[in-house]
């Protein structure tokens, strides 16, 4: 049974999209059949994939608003093993559309059942807010996958965020786990990088992905080519990376679908 990994992070600006592109290119370069559900309305995944703005191409916004499957929308991409469901700018209004409706945070969840098992991989890049798009992504993942800036308050959001997955688990998706939190934007020439670092494993331990992402010209370049990494520049640091954090993934499938929420740090 394929598994559903929802990308996710209430801040912005953390590599949460860089990591959708290119951990879901790592993941069909390694074999992995793989579908990237772009759950944003900002729609970076959908460029950054290669997919021109078109306000006449239907999204997931149809997806989950329309009594209609999802399959139809999947578009593959320049990989035989890696698909897309596009973004949108009408996704915003998303939320308020389904406000009424009846459980409205498993609208997706119900959606992406036909589709598990036709894809080894499926990753959502969420907004960064936790808003009904989110809580529905949460809804329906299996695991979810927090990217983190080496900052100085990275602890601090990362344990907010995880009392949120630990109140979704109890209320919405019993299943949840975590896939593991990466770091991204790693300066290894900086202290503050290994004490965030430390600090995230001395509270979290295995939760935290042995995989960094670097700071890396090149991952910051891809996105305006609409090239994931192996396209651009398959020999950077980047790259790399991303291929090591694909193992980690799909060691962590071999394993069992991430660890158990079990605690935020105090």
């Amino acid at each position: 049974m394929g598994r559903i990994i929802a990308i996710a992070n209430q801040k912005g600006g953390v590599g949460k999209t860089t990591t959708a592109i290119n951990l879901a290119a790592a993941l069909a370069k390694r074999g992995a059949r793989t579908l990237v559900i772009d759950f944003d309305p900002q729609a970076n995944t959908t460029t950054g994939m290669g997919l021109l703005r078109d306000p006449g191409r239907r999204s997931i916004y149809h997806g989950i608003i329309d009594d209609s499957p999802l399959e139809p929308l999947i578009i593959q991409t320049g990989s035989d093993a890696l698909f897309l469901i596009p973004s949108e700018k009408n996704l915003v209004g998303a939320p308020l559309e389904l406000a009424d409706q009846p459980d409205r945070e498993r609208v997706l969840a119900k959606k992406l059942e036909p589709l598990r098992d036709k894809f080894e991989f499926t990753l959502i890049d969420c907004p960064p807010a936790l808003d009904l798009l989110t809580l529905n992504a949460l809804a329906a993942a299996d695991s979810v996958l927090i990217p983190v800036q080496c900052e100085y308050f990275a602890l601090e959001g990362v344990s907010e965020l995880i009392d949120t997955l630990i109140r979704i688990r109890r209320s919405l998706n019993p299943r949840l786990a975590v896939e593991g939190i990466l770091l991204t934007m790693y300066d290894e020439r900086t202290n503050l990088s290994e004490q965030v670092r430390n600090d995230l494993k001395e509270f979290f331990g295995s939760q935290v992905f042995e995989t960094y992402i670097p700071r890396n010209v090149r991952l910051a370049e891809a996105p305006s080519h609409g090239k994931p990494i192996f396209s651009y520049d398959a020999s950077c640091r980047g790259a790399e990376s991303y291929l090591k954090l694909a193992s980690e993934v799909i060691s962590n499938d071999k394993k069992g679908s991430g660890t158990r929420i079990e605690r935020a740090a105090p």
